[in-house]
């Protein structure tokens, strides 16, 4: 089978599954899974299942990356703020979908690697920075909306603070470590309230506090 049909059967699948966002499945379509995972795997690029990349991180399985990025419910006006670069995937499918990205990674390798795979496929509307994500990009701050990708074990105030009074969303999984017992939780802000509600079961790689010791803070 070609790479594709590949893919357009996984956008079938996802359709099927409940990404019924016509602008998340586009965006899904249009990047090419295939030049974020690693060599050895390049025949399962467009299969619906998470496939390991360096660091022992992960790209997330499509489903999960359709699903939390419909539950963001951004605009081609808004700016976000993704925790958790990782391969770049994620990263590319927002590109495509708001004005600008701002993406923090604590691996200085994954974000090397994230920025060619950004600058081979053209993708001018994202920004970049090697630092610890659970405390965010205060200096960019507010976000219209903050997708997390990697799982905390409670929602993160930093983020909260730094997420728009206006309407601000935030998608993000939480839960424990081990991956057992998480669940993607979205995030309304209004004001200086907020309120949450659990969506659906997860296992992510957990949300590392701090930075490695080669990367400058």
């Amino acid at each position: 089978m070609s790479t594709e049909s590949r893919k357009i059967r996984l956008v079938m699948d996802l359709r099927n599954a409940g990404v019924s966002d016509t602008r998340v499945l586009a965006a899904i379509e249009r990047v090419p899974r295939e030049s974020f995972v690693e060599e050895a795997f390049l025949d399962q690029a467009y299969a619906n299942q998470a496939l390991p990349i360096n660091c022992g991180q992960t790209i997330s399985q499509p489903l999960v990356v359709g699903l939390m990025t419909q539950a963001l419910e951004s605009t081609d006006r808004h700016k976000v703020l993704e925790v958790g670069t990782g391969s770049g995937y994620q990263t590319a499918i927002l590109s495509k979908l708001v004005r600008r990205v701002y993406t923090v990674e604590r691996h200085r390798d994954l974000m090397a690697e994230a920025e060619r795979r950004f600058n081979a496929l053209k993708l001018h509307n994202i920004t970049t920075m090697v630092g610890d994500g659970y405390k965010g990009w205060g200096a960019q701050a507010p976000f219209d909306r903050i997708l997390v990708t990697a799982a905390a074990r409670i929602v993160p105030p930093d983020l909260v603070a730094q997420l728009s009074d206006e309407g601000g969303i935030m998608v993000l999984p939480v839960g424990d470590a081990s991956g057992l017992h998480q669940e993607v939780i979205r995030v309304r802000k209004d004001g200086k309230q907020f309120t949450s509600e659990r969506m659906f079961p997860v296992r992510f790689v957990p949300l590392v506090q701090g930075v490695p010791s080669d990367v400058s803070k």
